[in-house]
């Protein structure tokens, strides 16, 4: 009899490749596919592979991988996704998609009951009309972030399942078992169930953003602690190790302490000196940004970060701007003040001052990831109402715990946040998230008035400050906006005295003679 196989994978580029493996360590027998079939050849013929035995077999075509699965048969698709496919029908666009041409395929080979997975960074509009129309086959369909990279493939990943949950016991047993694990015994799976259709790869869109705005608030603190109190290379490595001892223990402060001792073999330069400062970016932040408009939600941080990385693109353009436009120049009656007096004794080598005005930094830092996951949070909780999904919160928090590229300690305490309060609004109103950004709050404001004084771009910290403002206030200026809108466009306004009632209009050019 012809051995059957657990679950066909198709796509062999490094994250397919490492999943695979990953895979096969765990138990499980699989079949790959890819497109150009020699990549096949070449990956069961690599030194990784040989070891692998029967448990791990190739195919040269669609139908060949399916032929060798077991019911109900699993194919898992690692296939580039790009911006949602316009799609004024719910119907494929195999022309647009190859994930659509090749679901299109499928469809002529599996039988109900059967499920397609699709592992890619997929926008969840796009997986919200896949999952309808393979429903409608009678197929299941689940839409999975998967997150950490080509590390976490390997090792373990994050995983965000969602689609069709009836496949969910089907495929459970293998996501689980790949997954990285957490827990005081490391055996709680960062992989679980999502909810209905996009709702997995929206969650992970939302980590994306976050993962976005984590990075551009540590590159911020790095800039200040470079640019204003002249740290060295090794310095900065010492900083952020002792700070991946506290609170703010987390995979990118890990990784960014790592990269300040890595030397140039080239050059023998600090190798982090000698990267070019233009940052790429692949768009689920841009995605983010662009839904958090839709729904209203403020994700103000992580538009930020995006904006900050097309700043950062326009190099040739700053080049020149800085030759033109100089630095703030200090008036002497503002060095008077003690902020600034500390500062320039940092730069003049009291490092006592220095570490003191880091802490500033370190605290400026971590009130502002808060802000950053509210934001996020908030916004998937927009997307639940919007969307009619029932997302577990707290549980997603655990998802992130792990395997990820934004895993970090502080991720239990949003845990146990929902679980003390599932219908938390925003973390700045669970009591220990509040208490840390309130202590922080000199150290924060102090952070961002010493860059704006010394002219040291912190579009994140300012943002996620003004955000925090924002919220904390009973009343702001759009009383005044509304106004304006009222004035040149008659969009009427609601008055506090009469609430319930309206909407009002004033004839403001009459009013105003």
């Amino acid at each position: 009899m012809t051995k059957q196989y657990d679950i066909g994978l198709m796509g062999l580029a490094v994250m397919g490749q490492n999943l695979v493996l990953n895979m096969v360590d765990h138990g499980f027998n699989v079949a790959v596919f890819n497109r150009t079939t020699s990549k096949v050849d070449d990956f069961l013929a690599s030194p990784e592979c040989a070891s692998k035995g029967d448990k791990l077999t190739g195919a040269h075509s669609l139908k060949e991988l399916v032929a060798q699965l077991k019911r109900p048969r699993k194919v898992m698709l690692m296939i580039q996704s790009k911006d949602a496919v316009p799609a004024p029908e719910p119907i494929l666009y195999p022309k647009a998609a190859a994930i659509d041409a090749v679901i299109e395929e499928l469809f002529t080979l599996l039988e109900p009951g059967d499920i397609i997975i699709d592992g890619g960074n997929t926008h969840f509009r796009d997986t919200e009309r896949r999952t309808r129309i393979v429903e409608e086959k009678g197929l299941l369909y689940v839409g999975t972030g998967v997150s950490g990279g080509e590390e976490g493939a390997r090792k373990g990943p994050s995983m965000m399942p969602g689609g069709s949950e009836k496949a969910w016991p089907f495929v459970k047993e293998i996501f689980q078992a790949i997954s990285a694990k957490v827990g005081p015994k490391a055996d709680i799976p960062c992989a679980d169930w999502v909810g209905p259709r996009g709702a997995g790869h929206y969650v992970k869109m939302v980590h994306n953003g976050i993962e976005y705005g984590d990075m551009q608030l540590i590159c911020e603190a790095y800039w200040m602690l470079k640019n204003a109190l002249d740290y060295t290379n090794e310095e900065l490595y010492e900083t952020f190790a002792e700070w991946n001892k506290g609170e703010l223990d987390s995979y990118l402060i890990e990784i960014t302490r790592d990269i300040f001792k890595v030397k140039d073999k080239e050059s023998g330069n600090d190798l982090v000196d000698m990267i070019l400062d233009t940052a790429g970016a692949k768009g689920t932040g841009k995605w983010m940004s662009q839904l958090a408009l839709d729904l209203g939600a403020p994700s103000n941080l992580v538009t930020e970060a995006v904006y900050a990385r097309c700043v950062s693109a326009m190099k040739d353009v700053r080049v020149r701007a800085s030759e033109i436009i100089p630095q703030p120049a200090i008036p002497t009656s503002q060095v008077n003040s003690l902020r600034l007096k500390m500062v320039v004794g940092a730069r003049q080598g009291n490092r006592d001052v220095a570490k003191k005005l880091a802490e500033d930094v370190r605290k400026a830092l971590f009130a502002s990831k808060i802000c950053s996951y509210a934001q996020g949070y908030v916004q998937m909780m927009a997307a639940a109402k919007e969307y009619g999904w029932s997302l577990n919160f707290g549980d997603i928090a655990m998802l992130w715990r792990g395997g990820c590229i934004i895993r970090a300690v502080f991720l239990e305490r949003i845990k146990e946040a929902f679980d003390k309060n599932p219908e938390l609004e925003n973390l700045l109103l669970d009591p220990y998230f509040k208490n840390i950004v309130v202590s922080a709050q000199y150290s924060w404001r102090s952070v961002v008035k010493t860059a704006i004084d010394l002219g040291i771009p912190v579009p994140a910290f300012s943002t996620a400050l003004s955000y925090y403002d924002s919220y904390r206030s009973a009343n702001l200026p759009a009383n005044l906006l509304q106004a304006q809108r009222d004035y040149f466009g008659a969009h009427t306004y609601q008055r506090i005295d009469k609430p319930g009632e309206g909407p009002f209009h004033t004839d403001w050019i009459a009013e105003s003679r």
